[in-house]
């Protein structure tokens, strides 16, 4: 599933040909996706001029002056911009045409969504929920200290948890939790004030890092004109289980934690 940094990276790579161009057609071949799509979408949004395109955890928002389209990639989800003259293939789902250009949203096991918004509302049920975007001034130490006192949860599915903070998946919990020296397993209650602060100035550095070489390419993830990212060159635990640990050359350990595969290395976390 794509994560905060490939998601953010799609951003990047689409919104220069999006900002400021207007919407000349909205073509919606497949409406069946995890939700399905809004029926007056191509309505709404043909004629009217694309704003500004921003991410709110893993949602980008193309936003205009008759409101904004909320999109999920889902499991295996993509946003292209191609050549209008480029037919589309048998899992691009909408197309929404532009000067030439289109955005197409291609999507093989249709779990993404779509959503309309109101003008000036980024208010949503998916939306309304969700914990600080990790790089605002919001999320530090202090915040996951103070909110995790008394808790027994495991620290990587508390970190996890899009209510704590907005868009750490399983591949950037796993690595930001290597560079801490945190194990995973442990109980977030009994994690130290100091320990948050390194713990949260690493989930910043692991999503920065992973978005300046493009996100982590693992099954379907490509960028918005279909590059791979390179970050996974640079995992540490994430999929090497059983290999050896980079630091101390011991073999990495494998659990379970809220039924997600979890490496870490039992010397150089505690």
């Amino acid at each position: 599933m794509p994560e905060l940094p490939e998601v953010e990276t799609i951003l990047r790579g689409i919104s220069p040909h999006l900002i400021g161009q207007k919407v000349h057609a909205v073509h919606v071949r497949q409406s069946r996706l995890r939700w399905p799509v809004p029926d007056k979408l191509a309505q709404i949004l043909t004629g009217q001029t694309i704003d500004a395109v921003k991410r709110r955890a893993k949602y980008l928002l193309l936003r205009t002056s008759a409101g904004s389209l909320m999109i999920h990639l889902g499991m295996s989800g993509s946003l292209r911009i191609v050549n209008d003259e480029i037919p589309p293939g048998k899992h691009d789902h909408v197309d929404i045409c532009l000067d030439g250009l289109t955005l197409r949203f291609r999507d093989p096991r249709r779990f993404g969504s779509m959503f309309w918004l109101d003008p000036g509302s980024d208010s949503h049920p998916l939306l309304d929920k969700l914990g600080p975007e990790p790089f605002s001034g919001m999320f530090n130490g202090e915040y996951l200290y103070r909110i995790t006192r008394k808790r027994r949860v495991a620290v990587k599915q508390l970190i996890m948890n899009s209510q704590v903070v907005a868009g750490v998946g399983n591949i950037y919990a796993n690595e930001a939790l290597f560079r801490a020296g945190i194990r995973p397993d442990r109980a977030a209650g009994r994690i130290s004030r100091i320990r948050y602060e390194n713990l949260a100035e690493c989930i910043k550095k692991v999503l920065s890092d992973a978005i300046k070489q493009g996100g982590t390419t693992l099954r379907d993830f490509s960028g918005g004109h279909g590059q791979p990212g390179y970050f996974q060159q640079s995992l540490n635990v994430y999929g090497r289980g059983n290999q050896t640990c980079v630091v101390c050359l011991r073999p990495l350990k494998v659990i379970r934690l809220g039924q997600r595969s979890t490496v870490f290395c039992n010397r150089c976390q505690t």
